[in-house]
């Protein structure tokens, strides 16, 4: 393929956010036999980064793997012929809004900014937004609940999703407290590496000096890049009491059930994976 521009919509979804909760909608879609095409910052704020196909932007190689698919860094062009093949995640490096000059069905909002940054209907012929910040054919045409409990995953056709709370859902009986927060400006420096236990007390890293001490025994669950600049409150890290170490390195309940929203909502637009696409059209020229 020679240029991401077509008059036709391609039958790619593309998601904004390349973090934890936008890697469960990519998984749940590749296993569909959608085409995928993934597109962050240059330094993504991902905390979950061994669950999320951006890690890919902080490798030398520019390749990541979660849960036997592999992700990708590649250009725009390439990322479209790649999504259309099959087999990988493009992931597209974007900060001039490159992304745009594809033009595909679906469009995922999947940053998790809590507020509509710049997400319009005009982005594709079916624009999905995740979570609080945006309302229904205003900013999108569907939302997806991220809201843990018993509205988690529903899609929603008609207003809002459930408004952010500021407080984050509570696993293993902890809510706030296991979401860790940059205690200064500047760089973090670990201390610990996801995947690691720690005991309450322990130092788990430090920006510029300042330590991020573990509030409680648990597992640590997610850490930022020590590439990314950080400020002052910006949650940095995750703590999970369960201790569970497999769980460090899955995809979250949250993320797939989110996903999951996200696959049910294509398919009620009528928006069918590609093979599918494939089979009906060779159907009905057998007709013709």
């Amino acid at each position: 393929m020679d240029s991401v521009s077509s008059s036709d919509p391609l039958p790619i979804v593309l998601i904004r956010g390349a973090g934890d909760l936008g890697s469960g909608v990519a998984f749940r879609l590749y296993h569909a036999g959608y085409p995928v095409i993934m597109v962050d910052l240059p330094t993504p704020l991902l905390v979950r980064r061994t669950v999320s196909y951006g890690s890919a932007i902080f490798e030398p190689e520019g390749i990541y793997q979660v849960e036997g698919i592999t992700s990708r860094v590649i250009n725009a062009d390439s990322a479209v012929w790649l999504a259309m093949r099959g087999g990988e995640i493009p992931i597209l490096v974007d900060i001039d809004g490159t992304w745009r000059n594809i033009n595909t069905q679906v469009v995922v909002d999947a940053r998790l900014a809590k507020r509509n940054i710049d997400t319009t209907l005009d982005d594709a012929e079916f624009v999905i937004a995740l979570g609080p910040g945006f309302t229904t054919a205003q900013d999108c045409h569907a939302i997806v609940e991220t809201h843990r409990g018993h509205w988690l995953g529903r899609v929603i056709w008609q207003g809002s999703a459930i408004a952010n709370t500021g407080i984050p859902g509570t696993i293993g009986g902890v809510d706030s407290q296991r979401v860790l927060r940059a205690p200064r400006a500047g760089h973090v420096q670990p201390r610990a590496a996801i995947g690691d236990s720690v005991e309450k007390d322990a130092v788990i890293a430090t920006v510029e000096g300042e330590p991020m001490i573990a509030p409680f025994d648990g597992m640590l669950r997610g850490l930022i890049h020590e590439s990314v600049d950080v400020w002052a409150g910006l949650k940095v890290g995750d703590l999970d009491p369960r201790g569970v170490r497999e769980h460090c390195f899955t995809i979250s309940d949250k993320a797939l059930a989110i996903g999951g929203g996200v696959l049910e909502a294509i398919l009620s637009r009528g928006i069918l994976p590609l093979h599918k696409q494939n089979r009906v059209r060779d159907e009905a020229d057998a007709f013709t």
